[in-house]
């Protein structure tokens, strides 16, 4: 299998940013973006050679609507596409807008904070912000909900058969789908209710992460309608969530990697849209989400590989030239410290 980009079966880190850029129009914004984007993997190597116990990584994954001018010559991976909306009743998942994705991890914000200063400089006026998030590990991994995260992630070499395509679409073996939600909690109400009501909402005790039984676990616990059973086999994904933020709002950056997108976006269906007996994700309660995009990230040798992307890409830019400019970010989407401060 050709080899996945570095970091992307690792843990989530204590830091994290999640950069989501859109592309300027016009073959020069494209050829900066390819060429900057093959050189990350050296820039992670530059800056984080300076404490090798930050573990900084970056994983790069591109949208749908921006795989043929990015990865010019290349198939679209099979199951690419824009993040689908979802709606039922108060519950909506948005799709918004988003043609790269930055992951950026580290054990130390300020290794995030630098990585992406020296990106975004190089980046300069062939992108734009559509959503910064910056997000960090809360307590002993737990959300904010005071809930432990991610306990249903496989671990160690059992994250491979679920995060990595392989053979089904061998032109993109060695990368993995990508779908990222930023959701907003009502901490309020959330902490207004009692323990059993969250735990019951999650389908976990609060304090020890134990799931609950049969008896006790409610079909709208957070844990039964993100479970997906194919074949009497369950099927996971792996999800790097962190909790994110400001002094008026916070709650959780969901990420999630997978071999397979329809996984993701079973379980998203499962939590947003209620079933015929009127049962959906209890969570959704107290958490909305305000963005919804999906992405693919390459193997490494497809992102390092862009910088030497054929010359007929140059025709397919003309032709994206004429296209409206993407938008400059909206500050609902929670623009972020790095455009102000002369980045993007």
């Amino acid at each position: 299998m050709a080899q996945p980009q570095s970091g992307i079966l690792a843990g989530p880190g204590r830091s994290a940013l999640f950069l989501t850029l859109a592309v300027g129009p016009g073959a020069d914004a494209a050829t900066r973006v390819r060429e900057v984007c093959a050189a990350i993997p050296a820039l992670v190597r530059s800056v984080g050679h300076r404490d090798d116990t930050a573990g900084l990584s970056c994983i790069v994954a591109i949208g749908a609507d921006a795989w043929e001018r990015l990865v010019p010559g290349g198939a679209r991976p099979a199951q690419l596409h824009p993040f689908p909306e979802l709606a039922d009743g108060p519950r909506k998942a948005p799709s918004t807008p988003g043609d790269l994705l930055l992951h950026i991890r580290a054990e130390r914000t300020d290794f995030c904070h630098e990585l992406a200063r020296v990106i975004t400089v190089k980046l300069a006026g062939a992108t734009s912000v559509v959503d910064e998030t910056s997000g960090f590990a809360y307590m002993d991994n737990r959300d904010l909900t005071g809930f432990v995260d991610g306990t249903e992630n496989p671990v160690a070499d059992d994250r491979v058969p679920f995060v990595l395509v392989a053979d089904e679409d061998a032109e993109h073996a060695g990368g993995s789908y990508v779908t990222v939600q930023r959701y907003v909690t009502d901490l309020v109400r959330w902490n207004a209710s009692t323990t059993e009501d969250q735990e019951g909402a999650i389908g976990r005790t609060k304090a020890d992460d134990i799931e609950l039984d049969d008896t006790t676990c409610p079909p709208s616990a957070h844990k039964l309608r993100t479970t997906i059973t194919r074949g009497g086999a369950e099927q996971k994904i792996l999800r790097q969530n962190r909790a994110w933020g400001t002094t008026s709002q916070s709650g959780t950056y969901f990420i999630a990697y997978a071999r397979d997108l329809s996984v993701t976006e079973e379980m998203l269906v499962r939590m947003f849209v209620a079933d015929a007996d009127g049962v959906y994700d209890k969570l959704l309660d107290f958490s909305v989400a305000v963005t919804g995009t999906n992405f693919f990230a390459p193997s490494l040798d497809v992102l390092e590989g862009l910088a030497d992307a054929p010359a007929a890409a140059a025709v397919a830019d003309a032709v994206d030239g004429v296209a409206a400019a993407p938008p400059v970010g909206d500050e609902t989407l929670g623009i972020g410290t790095l455009r102000g401060s002369g980045g993007l």
